[in-house]
This record gives structure tokens, sequence and C-alpha cells, in this order.
């Protein structure tokens, strides 16, 4: 919100004008009103742990984080990059590998990477495009540029929220729009639907698009009702399609109908009996040959998981470079690869100054913060690390910026992160703002929500 000198940025001066004239006391009775609307809407996440899962309300914090359209169109020119450069990637270890045969990237990182999927060479997909939604989180230091901290194409989630917060944000803090001309983002579903349509097979002029869910015991379940009720399309379950002469039908009680357009949250290894998890409960027998056979269209495809591995990420640039003839408009954080022996033995002796994560981790498990660490527990990791080191990535601890955010009937500064969620299908472009995550802990700089994050409102300026 304040440049180093303490003098408050343009993008916020409106906001701290309103935020001077009102009172601790109102905004918390704000902040308390959109608590009980977030439980009233169910909007919960479900947090794993070896008991099982807690459904957990989705911490919303009242003050918005706000970019000025310089920020945002370096934001948007770098996200749209990234995920073309992604798509093509994916289109290319699928066909030529024409990446691998100019050893720009290791063959075995992908060849042998548990994300991809041999059965997917040859396929070709509806305008090549194998990620339909990306989420990107990027990261900002002490310095006004923004860096790639990783890329989220199998199945990213939190656009709901991003939704719902701007939303509350209007019902509950009118005011603070006053006078504002901020980039709406409420026609997310629609430009979604329209991106699905656009992938369907060649002759469906009305093409009948679902949204396939694991079941309500999904951490994102919440935003899979959502998302299905804003697009006007059918919720469904494994159980609720069937394969039949080539072609994927969904039962309904009018009986069966042709579907066109799968937009799937289930992870691969349960999409289809036939090929993968034999004994899956969420899958569809014979869906994979669908897909093959382009009577289907998969969002995101199958496979796509290659390209948001923490250890793939590292040659994102490259990948730019390679496809486009651009260098990368957003920078990625240095990165360590563990199975690199002389990386390796830097990380390891200096663990304490450094977060390392799993390659395929997410939701902010399996990670090791160095400075928030034990010995104990930097001895432990050690021994983790040792027995798979190819399974690990290191990087700096980094000072992420922090945003004015409402904690225990105060304004305080907290780390914040960024997700930007990019659409690709009949073009591609990036809803306005994404969704921002905030580490509500005092010095934490987790922001993910099954760590203790939250979410903000995120306010894009048109001028």
């Amino acid at each position: 919100m304040r440049e180093p000198d303490g003098t408050v940025r343009p993008a916020y001066a409106a906001l701290a004008d309103l935020l001077e004239n009102v009172s601790i006391e109102s905004l918390v009775t704000k902040q308390q009103a959109a608590d009980e609307l977030f439980r009233r809407l169910g909007i919960t996440f479900a947090v794993y742990t070896e008991g099982g899962s807690t459904e957990r309300l989705i911490p919303f914090d009242l003050i918005p984080r706000i970019l000025d359209r310089s920020e945002w169109d370096l934001v948007e020119r770098g996200c749209l990059q990234r995920v073309k450069a992604l798509n093509v990637f994916l289109h290319d270890i699928y066909h030529d590998q024409e990446i691998l045969k100019a050893g720009l990237i290791p063959p075995e990182l992908v060849l042998l990477n548990p994300a991809y999927r041999p059965e997917m060479h040859g396929v070709d997909l509806p305008k090549d495009v194998y990620a339909h939604i990306a989420g990107i989180d990027l990261i900002r230091t002490g310095e006004r540029d923004f860096f790639v901290l990783e890329d989220n194409v199998r199945t990213p989630s939190g656009v709901s929220y991003l939704l719902e917060n701007r939303e509350i944000m209007m019902r509950l803090f009118p005011d603070a729009f006053d006078g504002q001309s901020i980039s709406p983002v409420g026609n997310y579903p629609e430009r979604l639907l329209e991106n699905l349509r656009a992938v369907a097979p060649s002759g469906s002029d009305d093409p009948e698009v679902v949204l396939l869910t694991p079941g309500r015991f999904n951490s994102a379940y919440f935003e899979h009702v959502f998302l299905a009720e804003q697009m006007g399309i059918e919720l469904v379950e494994g159980g609720d399609l069937f394969v039949r002469d080539g072609d994927v039908w969904m039962r309904t009680t009018e009986g069966p109908v042709k579907v066109d357009v799968i937009y799937r949250r289930v992870d691969d290894e349960f999409m289809d009996p036939l090929a993968f998890q034999p004994d899956s409960m969420l899958a569809v027998p014979g869906l994979l040959s669908a897909i093959r056979s382009g009577r289907v269209a998969l969002a995101n495809a199958l496979g796509t998981g290659v390209a948001d591995d923490k250890a793939m990420y590292t040659y994102v640039p490259r990948m730019i470079e390679f496809y486009l003839g651009e260098h990368a408009i957003l920078n990625n954080v240095q990165t360590f690869m563990l199975r690199d022996p002389r990386q390796r033995q830097h990380v390891l002796n200096n663990l304490e100054n450094l977060v390392v994560k799993e390659v395929q981790g997410s939701g902010g498990y399996g990670m090791l913060i160095g400075p928030a660490s034990t010995a104990e527990e930097r001895e432990a990791y050690k021994a983790r690390v040792l027995q798979n080191p190819s399974n690990y990535i290191a990087q700096p601890t980094l000072s992420l910026s922090t945003a004015p955010t409402l904690c225990n009937g105060q304004i305080v500064p907290r780390h914040v992160d960024l997700r930007p969620f990019v659409l690709s299908g009949k073009e591609t472009s990036v809803i306005p703002g994404g969704l921002t995550r905030v580490a509500l802990r005092e010095g934490s700089l987790v922001v993910n929500s099954s760590q203790g994050g939250g979410t903000k409102d995120t306010w894009v300026l048109e001028r």
C-alpha cells in the first residue's frame, strides 16, 4: 500500500482516504458479516489430516489488494506468454518431442515423469489446447517486479473464491468502490463456458458440457457446485457417465444425453479404470478411448501434469525462447534441482536458509521452510531428501510483499501472493485480478488456505 518512504501508492490513494475515515469497529463489524455470509453460503474447503478431513471456512479479509493498470498489463502479458508456451510444450512432448531432441530439457524429466501419459502420444486435441484453465502463482519481493512461483495446469482451483470475494465486497463495503474504476470479474463463468464449447468435437452445433467432480468429500467441492451452477451445466460424478459406441453419454431422467466436453476436477489416475487405476470409483470406463478418437474433449487434458511439475518449472523460460522466440516477461524464482549432486550438496549445507518442496507437492504440504524449522526437523527432512533427491527442489526464502490486512481489530501488513487465472480455447485470456492469498499469521510466508492462509478481493484499476 505504501512506498518505502511511507507515501501511499497512487493505486491505493482512494482506499487510504476511506480507511482514514472509517472506524476499526465498523470494519470489524463488516468483517464479521462477511464471515457469516461465507458460512451461510457454505464457502468451505477440506483440510486433510491423519484423522481424515475437516471442513473449514475460507478466511476472507475485507481490505482489497489493488493493482494499477501498468502493473496488471505486465502480469497479463507474462501469464499469456507463459500459458501459450506451456500449451505448445505439452503438444510437443506428446508429438514430435522437438524440445527433447534439441537437448533443452533432459528426456528423463519428461518421459519418466509420473504425470507423463504415454497413452496421449500422437493424440491431436482441438486447437492444440491442453491446459484450458491455468492458475499461475506469482509473488512480489521488496521490489516492484513479479516472479512466477509455480504453474498450476492440472486441475487448478480457487476461482470461486475470487468471484465470491468480489460479490461480498460489493454487498458489504460498497463505499470502497466509490470513484474507483475497477475491472469486473463476474463474467468468468461465461468466458469459461465459451472456451470449453470452443473445443468441442467438430460437428457439435450445441455442445453439451458437464463438470466432473470426485464428489462432496473433495476439498474443492464447493467450487465444483458453484461453477456448474454459474455456467448452467450439469455437475456429474463418474457414475453419471458411460461410454457407448465410442461416445460419452450422461444418464438423465429423460434418457441418455451425449456429452461433448468434460470439465474435469478429477486427477488423471482416477479417470478411466481400463487405462489407469483399476479400482477407481470416480472413473468412466472407456473414457480414454473416446478421448483418443476425438469423440469427447477433456479440460484439462490428460497428461498436463508434466507441465506443472516443480522440476519442469525451471525450464519454462527455455520453453518460451524455444517455442515463441521471446524472452520470459515474468522471471522464475531461483531454483535448485536436488537431482543434481552439486546443487543438492549446496542445499543440504544451507537448509536453514531455503525452502524445500516436493516436485509433485501442492497445498503447502511436504515443505520445509528452513528459517522456521528446528535442527531436528532439518535433519529429518535431509534424510527424506537423500532417499529420493529427484523428488525435491529448493528455493531461497523470499521476502514476499505485504498488503494491509484486518487482523484482531488492527490493520497490519501480511504477506500475499497472487494467482491469476488464464483461459484457453476460443482465445487465450486472463481474468483481471486473480485470487490474492494472504498469510494471516504474523511473519508467516505460507498463504495456502490449508495452512492457515486466507483470501482477498483483488482490484485492477482500469485507469
